[in-house]
């Protein structure tokens, strides 16, 4: 079975009213309707933020729903993340959306729907989670999480607007502090497919992909949708 994570590097319904990343994401699945479950915890799972993806996902034709593990947990929320299409995690602090998952046992979870072929999505923070690790401003001025590591490999989103990035990826990879990854300017999505880079997509002209290790940088091909 087919296993497949797609991460942005930022932007995405939260910005944009084309929604062509969210098209792509969902024309990954061979079903009419999408059952896509959001996991908000970065953002302190944002009413707004559940709203916007709400209403941006009905408007191509999705299913939505959302999961909260924050003040009453309903019981079948594995269930629930385990009969869906895809699920797609919102952006925010890293870190505590680790740490609140890990002890959830939402991990877990995550790797069973993965296992399953359930498509794993995120943006920014929901794509650092899925990789071994990722560059985050959740350990200021920026730092090194350790992500799940479905992706064997590290990331850094906001590649190009948040330029403080650059040099701290790069120069971590460059002293073997972080394994070789990929950043991804806003505006670009990558897909992986059974843990292995397959194809890097963007929405605006000049936006990149880049892969990063010991050897320097260099420029992935991204296909403009």
């Amino acid at each position: 079975m087919k296993k497949q994570i797609f991460v942005m590097g930022g932007g995405g319904f939260t910005r944009d009213q084309d929604l062509k990343l969210e098209k792509y994401l969902l024309s990954l699945c061979d079903v009419l309707n999408p059952k896509i479950a959001f996991l908000p915890q970065a953002s302190n799972e944002s009413r707004d933020y559940i709203v916007k993806f709400y209403q941006s996902f009905l408007s191509l034709g999705a299913e939505p729903s959302w999961i909260s593990l924050f003040g009453r947990v309903e019981p079948y929320w594995k269930e629930h993340l385990l009969n869906q299409d895809i699920i797609y995690v919102g952006g925010g602090n890293t870190r505590s959306m680790l740490a609140l998952w890990r002890e959830w046992g939402v991990d877990e979870v995550l790797r069973e729907a993965y296992n399953r072929g359930i498509i794993l999505a995120g943006l920014s923070a929901g794509m650092i989670c899925w990789f071994k690790q990722g560059i985050t401003d959740s350990v200021w001025p920026l730092g090194v999480v350790e992500g799940l590591n479905f992706i064997n490999a590290s990331a850094c989103p906001h590649f190009d607007t948040e330029t403080e990035r650059q040099n701290f990826y790069i120069n971590s990879v460059a002293q073997k502090q972080v394994v070789a990854g990929y950043a991804l300017y806003d505006d670009v999505a990558a897909l992986f497919v059974d843990g292995k880079f397959s194809k890097a997509v963007k929405t605006k002209i000049g936006k990149k992909a880049k892969f990063i290790d010991v050897d320097g940088v260099k420029t992935l091909e991204t296909e403009f949708l």
